[in-house]
């Protein structure tokens, strides 16, 4: 292990025996954990290049089970988001692809931070459960072509033990560690094309377009080495997607969104995200066929039904679904209204999500409880025209003590001027 630091720590090419070494030796527990993180800190400032980033993909995508998806019929899309504010997308795109007849094997996982997580969103319907075996989920997707389950302890364990150290030794932000990390859980679990939604801006974890360009590009490279077709949308993290941040809330704007009753830039997303999955899955011959198709699944219902399928079919409880007054809901709630009159140019994502986390909404901690119920409902967004006193949001949360530190988040959101700002796409660019 000394003979690999000191060869990356010097900026010379690991081999494919000496990467898959490494990752064995963290499995063994033969590797302490200073050595993994002098590794990773020489890999964090020396780089790997794209070969070296295909070995550690594969090292850690043997380092646990796989799951065979084979043996149903038709190209599994998966689709995977890099993280925001309010984004709900899964909740919505997957169960209109899976309308289509495209099999949807979903694996997704929980919030930390400021960034929401599906699983806990389809946890505020009592009863549904995430928790499936290999075969329950395989099952349930051949049968009504789609199942949503959490992350299984058994997919990549060395890329969790991995991360953690990452995690503490400030060497999460690499581009090899970022793709071989992602890459291998999507390969896991048995994708045979893979859609990535990379959220730039200031909620998302890539602040940089140059940055997020060049980890779509090898996230495509890496994809092609490995027999996958990855296409890569670029979408804008700026302001929060839609109007509502929060489990709950959120549950019930998909199922607005499902209805053709949802926020422009949630259906736009959700369209773009979908008609490729379709385009990948031979379904289509182009994007805007399969937007045209997903459009009309949506509006037939057929879309709704088949996120009606999903719930019932994993145990949750569909008068809930029906009427979305059933779901969890926060004791208190609380309008924050404008401090000044004119144009909102800037509505800060990071903050957004600060704030709904100070209401209960996310975790700080991977042990912290989450309020359901908790959360912000936007009222305004960038474009819109605001007079001081008039109300921008409503804060939920169980706790009113909450209300005055997010209200501090709140205040550093919002930016305001005299003249309306130009309004672009959700979506910067699509790498194919």
């Amino acid at each position: 292990m000394v003979d690999i630091i000191k060869k990356k720590r010097d900026g010379f090419e690991l081999s494919k025996l000496e990467i898959q070494s490494v990752i064995d030796g963290i499995m063994n527990n033969q590797i302490p954990d200073y050595q993994i993180s002098a590794f990773l800190m020489a890999l964090y400032f020396k780089k790997m290049n794209e070969k070296e980033t295909a070995y550690l993909t594969t090292a850690l995508l043997n380092s646990g089970i796989k799951i065979d998806l084979s043996e149903i019929e038709g190209i599994k899309v998966d689709k995977h988001s890099t993280g925001g504010v309010g984004d709900k997308t899964t909740l919505i795109v997957a169960p209109m692809v899976a309308a289509a007849g495209v099999p949807v094997a979903k694996m997704s996982g929980r919030g930390l931070g400021h960034t929401g997580g599906t699983i806990d969103k389809l946890e505020s319907i009592t009863g549904f459960s995430t928790n499936l075996s290999k075969d329950e989920f395989i099952e349930k997707v051949k049968k009504y072509h789609i199942a949503l389950c959490g992350q299984n302890e058994e997919l990549v364990p060395a890329g969790k033990k991995l991360y953690a150290l990452r995690d503490v030794t400030a060497t999460v932000d690499n581009l090899a560690l970022i793709t071989s990390s992602i890459m291998s859980k999507k390969l896991a679990c048995g994708a045979d094309a893979i859609v990535i939604d990379m959220k730039f801006g200031k909620g998302a974890y890539m602040k940089d377009l140059a940055k997020a360009r060049r980890l779509g590009q090898v996230m495509i490279n890496i994809g092609e080495k490995m027999n996958r077709q990855v296409v890569v949308l670029i979408t804008a993290m700026d302001q929060p997607l839609g109007f509502a941040v929060g489990n709950a809330l959120e549950i019930k704007e998909a199922i607005a969104t499902l209805q053709g009753q949802g926020p422009d830039d949630v259906m736009e997303l959700c369209l773009e995200l979908g008609a490729n999955m379709l385009l990948l899955a031979k379904k289509t011959a182009g994007i805007e066929q399969g937007r045209v198709l997903l459009r009309e699944l949506v509006k037939s219902g057929a879309a709704f039904n088949k996120f009606k399928t999903l719930i019932k079919s994993q145990g949750g409880e569909l008068s809930e679904i029906e009427d979305t007054n059933l779901l969890p809901s926060s004791q208190h709630q609380q309008e924050y209204v404008s401090k000044k009159s004119g144009y909102i140019v800037e509505l800060n994502a990071l903050e957004i999500g600060k704030a709904s986390v100070v209401l209960g909404a996310g975790r700080e901690t991977k042990e912290s409880k989450i309020d359901l119920g908790a959360g912000i409902l936007l009222k305004k967004k960038i474009g819109d025209y605001v007079h001081k006193g008039e109300n921008l949001a409503i804060l939920y949360s169980e706790d009113v003590v909450n209300f005055k530190s997010a209200e501090t988040h709140m205040n550093l959101a919002y930016r305001f001027a005299n003249e309306a700002p130009i309004l672009g796409s959700i979506i910067y660019e699509t790498m194919r």
